[in-house]
């Protein structure tokens, strides 16, 4: 037997086993070795105009705050309470007015509301020309006072919606990069239109 042929034969075949248990060894390493867990990257909270718009419909001015435009929150209070005064005022002067009218017309001498209006002095109410003309103007003063109140509720309403928007279009532009660098720059140059040199100027804007 080649003594030689049988060593390297054997050498081959030690090679093999050392090479397939390295890659078992490594194989089980990989497999214990405890996997490192990776921590989540925290997403930068997002300005919603969702929430915004919410929170100006449960509470106005309250989406005004969640956008930090805190400025505008007591322009929302100012004209909620202009808005509520006025719907306030009409709405006393159509009851009284209407309290005077039936008072007026009731045949009762004791109830005598309408003489409290002073317009009254220029009426003879025993002048049925003049009762009627006073009774059209109470009439016309209970519309008058009536159409201004519900015009105000309307617009009480609007104005409600106007918070909610405010907030919510806010927010959509909380994030806008607005830059400082509002600039204009010129400069001479010249240009080649139809192999002819024309000279003009440039013009830059940074905004």
């Amino acid at each position: 037997m080649d003594i030689r042929g049988f060593l390297l034969k054997i050498s081959l075949i030690l090679l093999q086993l050392l090479v397939v248990f390295n890659l078992h060894a490594q194989l089980v390493n990989a497999d214990t070795i405890k996997q490192v867990e990776k921590k989540p990257v925290k997403e930068e909270e997002v300005h919603s105009p969702k929430k915004a718009a919410i929170y100006s419909a449960v509470l106005p001015g309250l989406g005004q705050a969640y956008n930090k435009k805190y400025w505008k929150i007591p322009l929302v209070y100012i004209g909620f309470g202009t808005i509520g005064y006025f719907i306030k005022w009409n709405n006393d002067n159509y009851q009284f007015n209407k309290m005077a009218y039936n008072h007026l017309i009731d045949d009762n001498p004791e109830t005598n509301r309408f003489q409290e209006i002073d317009a009254i002095k220029y009426y003879d109410l025993d002048n049925p020309t003049h009762f009627n003309n006073f009774r059209d103007g109470l009439i016309k003063r209970q519309d008058y006072y009536r159409r201004n109140r519900d015009l105000l509720v309307i617009s009480m309403v609007a104005f409600y919606g106007i918070n909610i928007i405010d907030a919510s279009v806010d927010a959509h532009l909380f994030n806008f990069d607005i830059s400082d660098d509002l600039t204009f720059n010129w400069e001479p140059s010249m240009l080649n239109i139809n192999d002819n040199l024309v000279y003009c100027f440039n013009f830059k804007f940074n905004f």
